[in-house]
């Protein structure tokens, strides 16, 4: 096989910062909140991006790129159609990771967990802070379904802005949060020369364990 070097050939190399168990703090959300408070004051693009891993029950695994809207004191909040690709999964198997890549610290957060549904009552105040257009999406979309074509969507956009003109528009019933409860958190940072710098936190009966990885 011909190697592309226009592929094979990038390389970056990772110098900015270090990161040790010494470095960390004993809880993996603080030190999630050390990184984050660090990602805005880099003005890192969009540090809320993140890609959601799911797999089915038949071993199928599928990623797609989410954004973060909330840290509870153990977990991990994102909102989405319940009748789209990630939640039927989801549904199938509550099992899934996070990744945050900020390129710009050139670090990454691997998150796994279980999942399961916020409250209505969390649903239903995150979805009324939405800009009005954004809750509008979320009637007109059917998430994940074929759709015959974008006036579809832009017809049925219209029709529930007629239909809820000058009115407070509600949370659909098929749309609302998510909560990931971590098991494992990863924080990466990289290092030159691919020897980068891997810290572990594994939940257990007696808190979390912190180990130092391989890269």
């Amino acid at each position: 096989m011909q190697i592309d070097n226009r592929i094979a050939g990038l390389r970056q190399v990772y110098q900015l910062k270090t990161l040790s168990k010494k470095d960390v703090l004993e809880d993996p959300f603080r030190q999630f909140d050390v990184w984050w408070q660090e990602a805005i004051e880099s003005k890192v693009y969009e540090p809320n991006a993140m890609t959601l891993a799911t797999c089915n029950t038949e071993g199928r695994p599928s990623a797609r790129t989410v954004l973060l809207k909330g840290i509870h004191e153990n977990g991990f909040t994102f909102y989405t159609n319940y009748n789209s690709k990630k939640a039927e999964d989801l549904k199938q198997n509550p099992q899934a990771s996070l990744l945050f890549f900020w390129k710009e610290l050139e670090r990454q957060i691997r998150i796994e967990g279980t999942v399961q549904k916020l409250s209505g009552e969390e649903s239903d105040a995150y979805f009324a802070s939405r800009p009005r257009q954004s809750q509008l999406g979320a009637w007109a979309s059917p998430q994940s379904k074929t759709i015959p074509s974008r006036k579809f969507l832009q017809d049925k956009e219209q029709q529930i802005e007629k239909e809820y003109a000058d009115q407070q528009i509600p949370r659909p019933s098929f749309w609302g949060g998510y909560l990931l409860v971590p098991d494992r958190i990863e924080y990466w940072q990289g290092r030159p020369g691919r020897l980068h710098d891997r810290i572990l936190y594994s939940a257990t009966h007696a808190g979390w364990k912190i180990e130092r990885l391989a890269p």
